[in-house]
Parts: structure tokens; sequence; C-alpha cells
């Protein structure tokens, strides 16, 4: 009984105790719970202003609503068809079988359109492979005496840009700057020359002027149908990093950061300078692109072979392999 007694005594004793122990852990528990939890919040608000900043950047390289560029492409679709350049059936099975030929890609192949083309993120693939054709079929001193003819390539017909262009009717060099589409006068060509060695793409180190890729040959066509048209070269130099940015995201974003984390909004930079090897060339590039955390990489028309979105890119044998952009 005595025991009993003394066990009752000591529950009360107990109970202070334990909630003094328990008032210890709390007080010493509830900062570090604190600190943790500011941590996490702190992390998802950073996340959710990276993810802010990457989204207005994306608006200002690629906006979702495109850009204009200062041409009208006119019946230039028909004349490529006409021309043999393109092969109207082969072209439009290519984005058939993939339920991806719209309405605007049989204006621009069959129709006649009368305002400027609007390049977007949904039509970047269609118009690199429509401009493509255009700069390989156009007659141009360029292809006749530039790069594309040195004989130490062993022939115009050994790039990506030519081999690699399987829509057309026969083989691609039956059209080598072989058709005219248009008219340039001498002052014109002066223009689409020095603007064409000022423009590199990340995929090579070639300028526009060495077209051995899709994108260079493509951009050649551009600077062509805008010079015949009357573009000035401020125009031109716009116009090329527009098609660039849509037709390199990846690559363009990530320049556009670099140059954001020097001060210098996209808008105000120097479409020349973003077009120059130091940045846009593969070298120029791949130096950018070290000082840059990567995003996560978009849907492309990066490949060098012919562009249907989701599709593989067209393989060039190896003979064909000769310029630092082949497929």
């Amino acid at each position: 009984m005595k025991y009993k007694i003394q066990d009752k005594a000591m529950l009360p004793g107990a109970i202070i105790i334990a909630g003094i122990m328990v008032a210890i852990a709390v007080v010493y528990t509830s900062p570090a719970r604190q600190v943790q939890k500011n941590t996490v919040s702190a992390i998802k608000k950073q996340e959710v202003q990276q993810d802010t900043a990457a989204l207005a950047l994306e608006q200002a390289v690629i906006p979702s609503s495109g850009i204009p560029l200062p041409v009208v492409w006119g019946i230039t679709g028909q004349n490529l068809i006409r021309s043999g350049v393109v092969d109207a059936a082969a072209f439009k099975q290519l984005y058939a079988s993939r339920g991806m030929f719209t309405d605007e890609d049989q204006r621009l192949l069959f129709g006649t359109t009368t305002e400027k083309i609007i390049i977007t993120r949904d039509n970047a693939g269609v118009l690199l492979n429509l401009f493509w054709a255009l700069g390989l079929g156009q007659k141009s001193p360029i292809l006749e005496n530039g790069e594309m003819k040195d004989p130490r390539y062993g022939g115009a017909g050994n790039f990506a840009s030519t081999g690699g262009w399987t829509l057309a009717q026969g083989k691609a060099m039956d059209h080598y700057s072989y058709h005219t589409f248009f008219e340039l006068s001498k002052d014109q060509w002066a223009l689409v020359d020095k603007v064409s060695q000022g423009i590199f793409r990340p995929c090579c180190g070639n300028s526009v002027h060495f077209p051995d890729c899709n994108h260079g040959m493509a951009m050649l066509g551009l600077l062509e149908l805008m010079a015949s048209q009357g573009a000035s070269e401020q125009d031109m130099w716009k116009a090329a990093l527009a098609a660039n940015s849509y037709w390199f995201p990846d690559a363009y974003m990530t320049i556009a950061t670099y140059v954001k984390d020097k001060g210098i909004e996209w808008k105000n930079a120097n479409p020349q300078a973003m077009l120059s090897a130091d940045y846009s060339s593969a070298e120029g590039y791949a130096k950018i692109s070290s000082h840059v955390i990567q995003a996560q990489p978009r849907q492309s028309s990066g490949g060098c072979g012919v562009d249907a979105g989701q599709s593989q890119p067209v393989e060039i044998p190896k003979q064909q392999q000769q310029s630092g952009c082949s497929v």
C-alpha cells in the first residue's frame, strides 16, 4: 500500500516533466521547421520567377503570334512547282501523311498571297523548305561563282543543301541556279552578296554566302526574294534574325539569355551582331552556350534535312557529307 501511494504521488510530477520536455522539443524544433518551410517557399518562388522570365524571353525571341517578314510570297509556290524545283505531290504528302498540311500551306504552295509572310512556330518548318527550294533553284551568281563551286569540295552537288533536297522533280542539281523566278539589279545582287556574308547559323561554321546546308540555302532564297522586292539592308538583317530564331529556337533563346545577362534586352540587340560568327556560327554559339544554363529543349527546325515537324531528317550519302553541316 505504501508503494502505491508513492506511485500516485509521483504521477503528477512525471506529467509535468514530460510536458516540459515536449515544450523544450517544440521550442528547439519549430525554428528548424520554419527555416525549412521558408527555404521551400523561397525555392518555389524562385522557380516561378524563372519560369515567368523564361516565358517572357521566349515571347521576345520567338513570339507565339509570329514575326512579319518584309516580303510577299505571291505566286512563288506556283513557280516552284511549274519549274519542277518542288514536286507538289511529294511536298504535300510529306506533311499530309502526318496530318500537318494546313490551309496556309495550301495557299503558299498552290495559291496567291498578297500579304507579307508571318513566320511562326507552326509554319517555320514549311517556310524553311520552301525558301530552301527557292534558294536552290533561283539563278544566282553566289551559287555559280561562290564557295559552293570551289573545286576543293568536288562539286556543288556534294552538300546537304543540294543532295538533301529530295522534293524536286528529277535531281536537285538539275535545278541548281537554273531558274529565273525574279530579276535583281546589280545593286540588289551586291546587297544580297554583302548581307549573305554576314549571316551565320549554329549548325555549322559557314555564312549564307556558302549555303552548304538547308538553312543556308533557305536564307539565301529569303534574302534574294526580299531584295527583289526592294527590302533595305536593315530589313534583311532583322528578317534573317527572325527566321534563324524560329529555325533554331534553342540556340537563339540561349543567345538572348546571354545578351540579357549583359544588360541588353533582345529587342535592343543588334541583328547584324547577333547573326555574326561571334554569336551564330557553330563555334561562336558553342562559346556562348558554355556560359548559359540550358533551358528545356523546344521543337526545332535545326536538322539539316527536309523538315516535316516530327519527321526524321533525310540521310545523305557519305560522299555528299563534305560540309560542316551534313545530315
